[in-house]
């Protein structure tokens, strides 16, 4: 038998006056599953993380987090997510530890404070007052206070902003235990490679449309993925060529040429450059007025 979805949106929309910020959104996100929600600023992606928080009022469609709407949430659906937003909150007048070991008592089944700080690297500032980290550390501190209640969902959004990247792998190998334990995570990242190094699926947002959604390996669909090979002809031009046999091009352009041509290279997409084409192919379909573009399915 197939378990509920833990997240589930129906052609959710929101408006500010006349200003659709969401235009239709519909996804679901299974338990247990990483899902990176993408896209540039200004797509909706805040505004649908928030109204999946219960933080903001949709105007209109559905939403069920954890089988809740969370317009309607209440304490005991509040305690069984997590939530780290897009940016810190005041600096507190407390340190690490007190700050995590208060907010541990909210909360039913919390994790081991010690556990927590480690995780995220703050081992050597447990003693050290908030207000007195740099902003990557205050950071830190956000990620912490939003796994210490060991939630079953866990919201991240942009995580890692501030994060070294050393700190980042080490914020990756803490999602990738959470995920082992079972958290469902919806992810908003600028970080691509961070997407594509911790999601199970990925969407792509723009102007409040959803324009693509799938696997990490499937996203943008298989012609999307097929290598590139660039390189300049004989007057200096550059050229491509899309094709499954690059080794094929590069021998017959070296047979025609008599010789390799210049700064050659073989490009294979990575999910940056999908996410880029889709974004780029919805933009100019929204400024020629069409309903929305890409192969959201």
């Amino acid at each position: 038998m197939t378990s509920s979805p833990a997240v589930a949106v129906r052609e959710l929309r929101k408006e500010y006056g006349a200003f659709e910020a969401l235009r239709g959104v519909s996804f679901e996100i299974a338990a247990g599953e990483t899902f990176a929600l993408l896209g540039p600023n200004g797509a909706g992606k805040s505004t649908t993380i928030e109204i999946l928080e219960g933080y903001r009022d949709r105007s209109g469609g559905e939403a069920s987090v954890l089988g809740v709407d969370p317009h309607r949430g209440r304490l005991d659906w509040k305690a069984r997510i997590g939530i780290v937003l897009q940016s810190s909150g005041e600096a507190g007048n407390v340190s690490v530890r007190e700050q995590l070991t208060h907010f541990a008592r909210f909360y039913p089944n919390p994790r081991d404070v010690e556990e927590v700080i480690a995780a995220v690297g703050l081992a050597d500032k447990a003693k050290t007052r908030i207000k007195n980290l740099s902003g990557g550390q205050r950071r830190r501190v956000d990620v912490a206070l939003g796994v210490i209640g060991r939630p079953e969902l866990l919201f991240l959004d942009e995580p890692t902003t501030g994060f070294d990247p050393e700190a980042r792998r080490d914020f990756w190998e803490l999602i990738r235990g959470l995920k082992r334990e079972g958290t469902t995570i919806l992810l908003t990242t600028h970080y691509l490679d961070e997407a594509a190094q911790l999601s199970d699926r990925v969407a792509v947002i723009a102007s409040g449309r959803l324009i693509d959604i799938g696997d990490v390996d499937s996203i943008g669909g298989a012609d999307a993925r097929v290598p590139i090979v660039r390189w300049r002809d004989q007057n200096g031009q550059a050229r491509s060529e899309r094709t499954d046999a690059p080794a094929a091009v590069i021998a017959r352009l070296t047979a025609e040429l008599g010789g390799e041509p210049r700064d050659l290279e073989v490009i294979r997409p990575s999910l940056e450059d999908i996410y880029l084409d889709l974004v780029r192919e919805a933009t100019e379909a929204e400024a020629l007025g069409q309903p929305g573009a890409g192969s959201a399915r």
